[in-house]
């Protein structure tokens, strides 16, 4: 199962939910991250947070989403867009039809206190990432999937 992880700059909310997925989820299932007007760099404070709680960073990049779309495109099975900036925007046409679903998670860079704010949204992603795979996804159809991305954007 491939899940794909979407924020606008692709820099902060996006790579720590694809590296929390990533590190949490059972085998096969692998999180990749996008963004709709993706960034040049990972922000440096995301990569520290990361590191510092054992995550490989070594892989990580901002990418564009539209790497992911089209009929050559990596097949994924699900969406999750984490920004209201990236849900507003007509999304590209995702191969093999996926499941989506919609987190609001606030952007921490450049809040007063960012590295507070990065800490915050690691631990709420991290939450909700463990939300999520204590269900069967991968044996859950798009509906399922759907409902569990909004009780789960309720609860954690």
């Amino acid at each position: 199962m491939n899940i794909l992880v979407l924020c606008t700059g692709n820099d902060a909310r996006s790579i720590l939910l694809e590296s929390i997925l990533n590190d949490e989820a059972p085998n096969g299932i692998t999180a990749y991250s996008a963004g709709s007007v993706p960034a040049d760099a990972v922000h440096p404070a995301v990569l520290a947070l990361l590191e510092a709680n054992d995550h490989d960073t070594s892989d990580l990049t901002p990418s564009d989403w539209r790497d992911y779309a089209g009929d050559d495109a990596m097949p994924v099975d699900l969406v999750i867009t984490l920004c209201s900036e990236t849900a507003a925007k007509k999304a590209p046409a995702w191969p093999n039809a996926p499941a989506t679903g919609y987190w609001d998670i606030a952007n921490p860079v450049g809040a007063a206190d960012e590295e507070a704010a990065i800490a915050a949204t690691f631990e709420q992603l991290q939450r909700r990432a463990k939300a999520l795979l204590k269900h069967p996804i991968e044996t859950m159809d798009a509906g399922e999937l759907t409902a569990a991305l909004k009780r789960i954007a309720k609860q954690a």
